[in-house]
């Protein structure tokens, strides 16, 4: 797997607000959001096997898959299936715009899922059909910088009715 960074943190979002994570950051993105806040991610990092990310968290309790786009690395269903049965609390961080069915079953594995609202510019790439695979333990995330965003944000929730909790979160670097 093409890795850019592996770091810890507290998580600061989400279900797992608060708690000591490790980040493990992946190389590549296929959107290019206009307020992107990691565009760093989207070249170079180091290749490293499942085993060698393995050994890097055994001590971890809680870690987050994240990116550029996680699920472009084709090992990525594997990495959240092998940290899982290590008995691991794993977040995948996804953008929406890649087909999740391959993303292993397990109530140790929660997906983070974005929808591109109308001011990242990527809104048009999303795959809503993701929304039908997501579970209660899942969370569906929208990053508003408007009310447009806003608007946008509760016309899709109306729309597909998810079963897991919604998340409004602002742009960083913009006002409320």
């Amino acid at each position: 797997m093409k890795i850019c960074e592996i770091f810890r943190s507290i998580q600061g979002e989400g279900k797992t607000i608060g708690f000591p994570t490790l980040f493990i950051r992946t190389t590549g993105c296929n959107l290019q959001c206009s307020w992107c806040d990691t565009m760093y991610a989207m070249e170079g990092g180091r290749e490293l096997s499942v085993g060698d990310i393995r050994e890097l968290a055994e001590d971890e309790e809680h870690i987050c898959v994240t990116g550029g786009e996680p699920m472009l690395q084709k090992d990525c269903p594997e990495l959240l299936e092998v940290l899982a049965n290590d008995g691991k609390k794993v977040v995948l961080e996804t953008n929406g715009s890649v087909d999740l069915s391959k993303v292993p079953s397990s109530d140790r594995i929660i997906i983070s899922m974005d929808i591109k609202c109308p001011s990242s510019g990527m809104q048009d790439r999303m795959l809503f059909d993701n929304i039908g695979l997501l579970r209660e333990k899942d969370q569906l995330k929208f990053i508003l910088a408007d009310y447009a965003d806003m608007s946008y944000a509760i016309e899709v929730m109306e729309k597909y009715a998810p079963v897991c909790e919604c998340i409004f979160s602002p742009v960083g670097g913009h006002g409320p």
